[in-house]
């Protein structure tokens, strides 16, 4: 029994509990939204979220560019529902690959597993919630024992998947998402790790052991002796194979924080450490609270991502930060892009290609290593 002993006899954590449940919302394309941002979002950061809503659905989603999109989710915006948005990005193959914090993906097993996260309030007395076992993410509560019972899932499934030895996280939340859909038939719908699965869309965490997840994955070892581990090499390498076999590359940042820079350093990798000149994103859209103020990677410009090779520097015109809040500023943008008249594509199912891509990552790092000193030098488009 956990020290806590949330619900335990004459307590009554119900009381917390009567918020509306927090539940995934799914854009549709509201004809509304996308006259409001683009005939009443003009000018300061509603303009900017504009701007941002044509570089995707204008330049990013052009059938000619072909773009690899990457989304890099930092913040705890699964338990504040915005999984049904990124669900719905998913479903329609409007992104290629996520990077995640760890915490996201977990609250999204929540979603999975039926339980319930309320509405509730910031100002709350914590310690008596602490003694009423109740959890607060800022304003949504939920029971202790949803973590619990989450934490018992992922245990479970690491003794029950068998899997063992090194892997990357992709690998790992590929067989995660599986896991779901066989066990709670329909979960695509309300969760962004089996809709991953189901589309093959693979799902990167920028820290594997800085989450509920990977604690669970540290008792799996401790306590039954298992090997399973999640190799950050191979994420790194497959992270870049993926950048580098895109024939335009751009990413949506929502935040900021270890998920942003996971995406970005993957242009110096392949420049810098294997001398393979791509010339940096051609697309960089952030919606953040952070400002470059403070020196930090999550308030970092597009314009500073240039210096480092991660965007390429004749393509600013097509970058931009929204300073607006996530749970803001993304469902509004969902809802322009899945109304758009290229809110569908193709999905590239890149789950199941790695393993040829990170082949040809290997073919031309060492291709790169082998020409003479003169020709490895990286040359970067700055007309492109």
């Amino acid at each position: 029994m956990p020290h806590r002993a949330p619900g335990s006899p004459g307590h009554n954590p119900g009381s917390y509990l009567t918020g509306k449940p927090i539940k995934y919302y799914r854009p549709r394309g509201s004809a509304e939204v996308r006259e409001l941002i683009d005939n009443g979002f003009q000018a300061f950061n509603a303009g900017r979220l504009s701007e941002a809503c044509h570089i995707f659905t204008d330049k990013m989603l052009e059938p000619e560019h072909d773009t690899t999109i990457g989304l890099t989710i930092a913040g705890a915006l699964t338990p504040a529902g915005l999984g049904g948005c990124i669900i719905e990005l998913l479903e329609r193959g409007l992104v290629d690959f996520l990077i995640s914090t760890g915490a996201n993906l977990y609250h999204d097993l929540h979603y999975a597993l039926n339980f319930t996260l309320h509405r509730g309030s910031p100002f709350l007395d914590d310690v008596k919630l602490y003694e009423q076992g109740i959890i607060r993410i800022y304003d949504v509560l939920f029971p202790a024992t949803v973590l619990l019972e989450t934490d018992a899932y992922v245990r479970d499934f690491l003794v029950r998947s068998g899997m063992s030895g090194p892997l990357s996280s992709a690998e790992f939340h590929y067989r995660l998402g599986l896991d779901l859909l066989e066990r709670t038939p329909g979960s695509e719908e309300y969760s962004v790790l089996a809709q991953a699965a189901k589309a093959g869309v693979p799902i990167y965490t920028s820290s594997p052991g800085d989450s509920s997840i990977g604690m669970n994955i540290a008792y799996h070892q401790l306590m039954n002796q298992g090997t399973l581990m999640i190799d950050p090499n191979r994420d790194v390498n497959e992270v870049c194979a993926i950048i580098l076999a895109g024939r335009k590359n751009g990413c949506v940042i929502l935040g900021g924080g270890s998920p942003k820079n996971f995406y970005l350093q993957g242009q110096p990798t392949l420049w810098e450490v294997y001398g393979i000149p791509k010339g940096g994103n051609d697309y960089f859209i952030q919606i953040t609270t952070d400002q470059v103020v403070w020196g930090g990677l999550s308030g970092a410009t597009p314009a500073e991502a240039v210096s480092w090779g991660k965007v390429n520097p004749g393509v600013l015109p097509d970058t931009v930060v929204s300073y607006c809040d996530s749970t803001i500023a993304f469902p509004l943008f969902c809802e322009f892009v899945v109304g758009s008249e290229r809110g569908r594509r193709a999905r590239k199912a890149l789950i199941h290609k790695r393993d040829g891509l990170v082949a040809e990552l290997l073919r031309q790092a060492k291709e790169s290593r082998d020409a003479p000193i003169e020709e490895q030098q990286p040359e970067i488009d700055r007309h492109r």
